[in-house]
């Protein structure tokens, strides 16, 4: 069965490097993981300071973020995430990050993020200014790598 040549793979994060969340925040560090172009996913860890400058944002699928160190939370809601916690963003959800506390030595806030579907960003009056995506985000890796004299891995491969 083709299905039986799929194998499980581990993918080490020591390997990957922390790419700047470029034309957006150059202090937010990206590690991504994987880039599905078939599902349209994407897992990518971020780092975020205490100044992280983020805009308003639309996701078009589901969001899952598991944090790892410190403290955010959307402009929009009362909740705080903090360590070892999970946000599940609904389909169609619009919010705006932000730092509370870092929390540790690093000065971070540090997140494991999924992400199916685009990111779009918006500007004051709510239209899109930016899209994100599993493609955008490749581009984003592939051109870090090409700039550092890096040899990228595939992420888009199923193992």
């Amino acid at each position: 069965m083709l299905y039986e040549h799929v194998d499980t793979a581990v993918i080490d994060g020591e390997t990957l490097p922390w790419v700047p969340f470029t034309p957006y925040a150059e202090n937010v560090l990206l590690k991504y993981f994987k880039l599905d172009p078939i599902r349209g996913e994407w897992i990518v860890m971020m780092k975020a300071p205490i100044d992280m400058q983020l805009p308003k944002h639309h996701h078009t699928g589901t969001v899952m973020v598991y944090t790892i160190e410190g403290r955010w939370k959307y402009k929009e809601h009362d909740w705080i995430a903090g360590p070892g916690s999970i946000v599940y963003e609904t389909a169609a959800s619009t919010h705006t990050p932000e730092v509370v506390s870092t929390g540790s030595a690093s000065g971070y806030v540090l997140t494991l993020v999924h992400v199916t579907g685009d990111l779009a960003f918006l500007d004051g009056n709510d239209n899109i200014v930016a899209l994100e995506n599993w493609k955008s985000g490749l581009h984003r890796y592939l051109a870090y790598c090409e700039q550092h004299d890096i040899t990228p891995k595939d992420l888009t491969a199923f193992n």
